[in-house]
């Protein structure tokens, strides 16, 4: 199994896109580069786990996952759950085929060029990356652990990925979904009172959102990258609608930390306690609202990545 790549194909049914087609068109570039691969394809989200752990049982040593943020979200769950002397022997890669592609962004693969990303598993340029490390306790008393590759969103943006994910349930445009799913947000609490300690430094703010990244964050932390054993902050402040229309303003042109209502760090770990309810993302996924106090970390070169040859 040691030459051959398990590909796992996580379909996006995404508006006027043929998943048969989008798989058909991958399939053709994997045999015109001479990858010798099985595919599996996920039913859903939850199957990508258990097809991860099956890949690793049967030996595979190269895994691909066609999918997304939070399918390469799973899959890295899946690998720091076994031994650390088996995940040192496995590689993962991508092939851009996601809602949010924001890791796989920061390699320079796209979802429109699929050959690019297949040329670089072909080339296999593997480099060592950061996992991201969260830990709390929900209401029911259990106790989290879960892993992330790109960021941590806490506070408002949360809530939208949350809602959003209800919405698409009903709603099939991801564009009206999205629309819909802004105007609820506009009825709602959009500030939080949390406390946080960053370098030993404890402020207490009222937070709108609050992006924690190992990489590139969907824009909000633009200067992470995800092998220098470092956290990424950014902490937007409570402030005036005008604020608000000039963050956003500096964030569609990636200037986002130039704003002076934001606040940006760089750390190892950052503390937080937020009120009961304020919604929490990991790498695009709702999780459940932690309780009390919880912490972000990161842990330093854990998974072997599949990367672009130049760089």
């Amino acid at each position: 199994m040691n030459n051959r790549y398990a590909l796992i194909y996580c379909p996006n049914h995404r508006p006027f896109t043929s998943v048969k087609k989008r798989w058909e068109k991958i399939a053709m570039l994997l045999d015109k580069h001479g990858i010798d691969y099985d595919m599996v394809q996920s039913e859903d989200q939850q199957a990508i786990g258990r097809l991860v752990t099956m890949m690793i049982n049967n030996g595979y040593k190269n895994i691909i996952i066609a999918g997304g943020d939070s399918a390469l979200n799973d899959t890295v769950n899946c690998l720091m759950s076994v031994e650390k002397v088996v995940r040192e022997e496995i590689s993962i890669g991508v092939i851009p085929n996601g809602v949010m592609n924001d890791f796989a962004s920061f390699w320079g693969f796209t979802y429109q060029n699929i050959e690019e990303s297949i040329i670089a598993i072909k080339n296999h340029r593997v480099r060592k990356v950061d996992v991201g490390c969260i830990r709390y306790e929900t209401k029911k008393g259990e106790k989290v652990q879960r892993y992330f590759l790109n960021c941590v969103n806490v506070g408002l943006l949360a809530g939208i990925q949350k809602r959003r994910a209800q919405i698409r349930r009903k709603v099939w445009s991801r564009e009206l979904s999205f629309a819909l799913c802004m105007i609820m947000i506009l009825f709602e609490k959009v500030f939080y009172r949390m406390t946080y300690t960053i370098n030993y430094v404890t402020e207490t703010h009222r937070i709108v959102t609050m992006c924690i990244g190992s990489a590139l964050g969907y824009g909000q932390t633009p200067n992470a990258v995800p092998y220098n054993g470092q956290l990424d902050i950014t902490i937007v402040r409570h402030s005036a609608l005008h604020h608000m229309a000039e963050a956003i303003y500096l964030f569609l042109r990636g200037k986002i930390l130039n704003h002076k209502r934001i606040r940006p760090y760089r750390a190892r770990m950052i503390e937080i306690e937020a009120p009961k309810g304020c919604p929490i993302s990991i790498d695009g996924h709702p999780a459940e609202s932690p309780v009390g106090k919880y912490t972000i970390d990161v842990q330093q070169e854990e998974i072997n990545f599949i990367i672009e040859s130049r760089r």
